[in-house]
């Protein structure tokens, strides 16, 4: 496993993220006959949030960006992206787990919405996502949060 570091984000980070965001999900839209270069960048900006999202950095360069943001019934996990070549080491189960423990903590549910035969759908359903709805492009997950054992409390982080 790769050693990464998360760190709250900021509107300085936008490039990386946007531009990152266009190379993870091309092969995706492309497939799905859905990729437009301008949009799938203009999607990320208009929708960035530092205040809820987090970059991931290997060896103290940006590696990827993830975010998490409240909602009225659950957090919705959104804007998770990684870089190509880091795919396969754990990077992103690190990540998620982290992630999913703090949700755990608090009690609440998290969401999140995958493109149609993405790979990161297998990720999401190792770690306790399941299918709530789809449609041709998109599959809605959730995953509520896990239970400690009776008397055992959730390690704080």
């Amino acid at each position: 496993m790769v050693d990464w570091e998360l760190r709250p984000a900021s509107a300085a980070d936008i490039d990386m993220a946007v531009e990152l965001r266009a190379v993870a999900m091309r092969p995706d839209l492309e497939r799905l006959g859905r990729y437009d270069e301008h949009r799938v960048r203009r999607r990320l900006r208009d929708c960035f949030e530092p205040a809820h999202t987090w970059v991931i950095e290997v060896g103290g360069a940006f590696a990827g960006c993830v975010a998490l943001r409240p909602a009225e019934d659950a957090h919705w996990l959104e804007h998770f992206y990684l870089a190509p070549e880091l795919h396969g080491h754990g990077i992103g189960s690190g990540v998620l787990l982290r992630l999913l423990e703090r949700c755990d903590r608090a009690g609440v549910p998290v969401r999140l919405n995958v493109l149609q035969g993405s790979a990161a759908r297998r990720l999401y359903e190792r770690h306790g996502f399941t299918t709530e709805s789809e449609d041709a492009v998109d599959v809605f997950m959730v995953r509520e949060p896990a239970q400690a054992p009776a008397g055992q409390e959730q390690p704080a982080r």
